[in-house]
């Protein structure tokens, strides 16, 4: 990512040009500049302009280079809107990380401390699916806006704490002492959770936010099953390990959901939303995959292995 960018200055510094900042160091600005911009505030005059305008600058040279590298997969994107759903649909097998052997291995062979570094970096790279579904909603088409809604509501535990998707995560984190920081996660995790951040947050990225999330939903239960399976092998109790659990399950439902009601109509409206939902998916999964690699390396698989 970021060709050709030498190191640089931490965000809490004079701010620099895109062209002198290292990829590693722009994800990490990126991620402190996240943080910052969706605190919630109280009106408190803005100090940092600057470095805004560099964090922004960073953000839409990622998200160009990003869309340089899966150009190539958008050839044959139909816009007629089953035909779309059916080729969303098959990003499951062929999509960018599909099938990643890190899994299996998780499943069945990862130690605790191993287990335990694969979900630092996940927690750290976790950009809130909520929110997410929250920014990305916001003046959409009337049935696409619903199904979001009801999304969601699940993700908000129908209005029950208990049944809240982010502190279960957070349960899980606290089971394995994890506080992921900024500068011990590696920088593809970062990444993701900027490139959802990037979508979800610039409107002129909407639709890229729909199939983004879209994916997400579809290929995330496979995985999830794979981590669930692991975790109970390594006996962490059932109760910590219910995120994993859930997400195996429900987010099946959730992306028959999705296809139906928010893909099929956004596209049937309007084609020309076809190409840039499957961009946001593309983008997504580019960006898993580069997080699988990255992962995989850390625990010492061969060079041969592959994703499909």
């Amino acid at each position: 990512m970021f060709r050709g960018f030498p190191d640089t200055l931490p965000y809490t510094q004079a701010p620099q040009p895109p062209a002198q900042i290292s990829g590693e160091q722009a994800h990490r600005l990126l991620s402190r500049f996240n943080r910052e911009r969706l605190a919630p505030g109280l009106g408190e005059r803005h100090r940092v302009l600057p470095r805004e305008v560099q964090a922004l600058a960073l953000e839409r040279a990622f998200l160009l280079e990003a869309r340089d590298h899966v150009a190539g997969m958008l050839a044959n994107v139909p816009t007629e809107h089953c035909a779309f759903v059916a080729w969303f649909e098959r990003l499951k097998q062929t999509g960018p990380g599909q099938n990643d052997p890190l899994f299996p291995w998780l499943a069945s062979e990862a130690t605790y401390d191993q287990m335990r570094w694969f979900l630092e970096q996940e927690v750290a790279g976790e950009a809130g699916f909520d929110d997410l579904v929250a920014m990305t909603q916001v003046k959409m088409p009337t049935r696409a806006k619903l199904e979001m809604a009801r999304n969601y509501w699940d993700e908000m535990g129908r209005g029950d704490v208990k049944g809240m998707h982010g502190p279960m995560l957070d349960q899980l984190a606290v089971h394995f002492a994890i506080q992921p920081e900024i500068d011990t996660t590696v920088a593809q995790s970062l990444a993701l959770g900027n490139m959802m951040m990037a979508l979800a947050t610039n409107r002129a990225y909407a639709f890229h936010s729909v199939g983004a999330l879209g994916v997400i939903e579809m290929t995330a239960p496979g995985r999830a099953a794979q981590v669930c399976k692991g975790l109970d092998r390594l006996g962490v109790p059932k109760k910590q390990s219910h995120y994993f659990a859930l997400h195996a399950v429900l987010d099946v439902k959730h992306s028959e959901a999705w296809n139906t009601e928010v893909l099929a109509p956004l596209v049937a409206e309007d084609p020309r939303r076809a190409r840039a939902i499957a961009e946001g998916a593309l983008l997504r999964l580019w960006c898993g995959e580069q997080c699988f690699k990255r992962y995989r390396q850390e625990f010492g698989f061969p060079a041969t292995a592959r994703s499909h």
